[in-house]
């Protein structure tokens, strides 16, 4: 994509209700073509899922950006994100944070992570091949979790990563038939944890364990 072409595209998303300036700048500079399996190259500047290995995809740029938004990173925040996926996401954050761990359990895909990932600009993330969602009390406190994908059920794990006033983000079942709902979990400087609705969204499935097989 040339840089005109990526300025409207991300003026299109600014048209569809996206308002974060920093969000949208890091679209605009983070090439989604050097993200995506070869074959899909010409796909990379629409606002498309595209598939990748081990049967999983990379969301739209539009559900990156809802997302992210609703994330609300910060330069000074820690973030710890399970699904790397393509590592698309990952490059994103790491515009808008000031580190990211990222937890993949396809093997295949954290490789090829790392391998996008290791650029002379990106040197505040981390990529491990291991369950997200059975993380260790040694990873110590994230001011954001994006999950990428829906949960029945927040991990305790994670709930423990959350600092105070940190902010959790992911997708949860809704009705049969329907699209997963996107939420954000708030903890707050009294311990609590308060969930906000922030409408529908397309996602997957976050599964347990990691793949030995990929």
């Amino acid at each position: 994509m040339t840089n005109e072409e990526r300025l409207a595209f991300v003026m299109k998303l600014r048209a569809r209700g996206i308002r974060d300036t920093g969000v949208l700048r890091a679209l605009e500079t983070v090439p989604r073509e050097q993200f995506v399996p070869r074959r899909f190259i010409d796909l990379a500047g629409r606002d498309v899922a595209l598939p990748l290995a081990c049967g999983q995809s990379t969301p739209s740029p539009y559900e990156v950006a809802r997302l992210l938004e609703v994330l609300g990173v910060e330069p000074s925040h820690r973030v710890l994100e399970i699904g790397t996926g393509s590592g698309f996401v990952t490059a994103i954050l790491a515009k808008l944070a000031r580190e990211v761990i990222s937890f993949e359990r396809f093997k295949a895909l954290a490789v090829e992570a790392k391998t996008r990932l290791s650029h002379p600009k990106i040197e505040n993330v981390k990529v491990f091949w291991a369950d997200g969602l059975d993380i260790a009390p040694d990873l110590g406190i994230f001011d954001r979790i994006l999950v990428n994908g829906w949960l029945a059920k927040v991990p305790a794990c994670l709930l423990g990563a959350l600092g105070v006033n940190g902010r959790l983000v992911a997708a949860r079942p809704h009705g049969a038939g329907e699209l997963p709902q996107l939420f954000a979990l708030m903890h707050d400087d009294t311990g609590r944890f308060t969930q906000v609705q922030h409408g529908f969204i397309r996602a997957t499935a976050m599964l347990e364990g990691v793949s030995r097989g990929l």
